[in-house]
């Protein structure tokens, strides 16, 4: 016959018992402080991955900005060959134009040199009276120098008054009127003076008499 302690196993099995409950809470126990660890190195790999992709963006961004300066570094660049061959073109044309105006100025100055002798010579022909004539005529250095006849000195002396009045011409210094021939009578005569291509101040008319004034007084009554 067998007999069996149910109070020993009673005890065993709430003796287990209380094991296996003191086994849980100790196992609780030691697992509760793991929790705030594991939040911890979430918030940091949070931190890590917001500040990867806030260095991304970042770098993201500077990156088109430097996209940006280097497009516009080129467009100045473009721009500045465009204007340097347009300076060098601009350059060309100011030396053709340059040369061009010299050569106008020399075409201009040999037809001024060309009129020159050519007005003169037909300032002295209006100038030139009847009676009197030209036998030679040196233009040089500005002066002009002359050699004529005339039939009697007033002519002569009407040929030099018409040249002080002339616009183009300065005071003549005459030299000699003299009897040249007794058949037919005439007189040769010599001077010279100062040109210009510009006219001076208005003067009258060749051949224009002065103006004079007359004084009249009232004659005496009779007596």
């Amino acid at each position: 016959m067998i007999k069996i302690n149910l109070v020993r196993e009673g005890r065993a099995v709430r003796g287990t018992g209380v094991a296996q409950v003191a086994a849980v809470q100790s196992t609780v126990v030691v697992a509760t402080p793991a929790a705030p660890t594991n939040i911890n190195n979430i918030i940091i790999v949070v931190f890590l991955v917001i500040g990867l992709l806030a260095a991304g963006g970042y770098w993201w961004y500077y990156k088109g900005k430097l996209a940006q300066k280097e497009e516009t570094v080129q467009q100045k660049t473009d721009e500045a060959k465009k204007l340097e061959g347009i300076i060098k073109e601009v350059e060309t044309y100011q030396r053709r134009k340059d040369s061009l105006q010299q050569r106008i100025d020399l075409i201009n100055q040999l037809k001024q040199n060309q009129k020159g002798p050519v007005r003169i010579m037909d300032q002295i022909s209006k100038d030139l009276p009847d009676l009197v004539w030209l036998d030679a005529m040196d233009i040089s250095g500005g002066r002009i120098a002359l050699n004529g006849r005339g039939l009697n000195p007033n002519a002569i002396a009407l040929f030099i008054e018409n040249i002080k009045r002339d616009p183009y011409f300065e005071e003549p210094s005459v030299g000699t009127v003299a009897l040249a021939s007794s058949s037919p009578t005439t007189y040769s005569f010599d001077m010279n003076f100062a040109f210009t291509y510009a006219p001076k101040t208005t003067v009258p008319p060749a051949g224009t008499p002065p103006t004079t004034t007359t004084t009249t007084s009232a004659a005496p009554a009779a007596q």
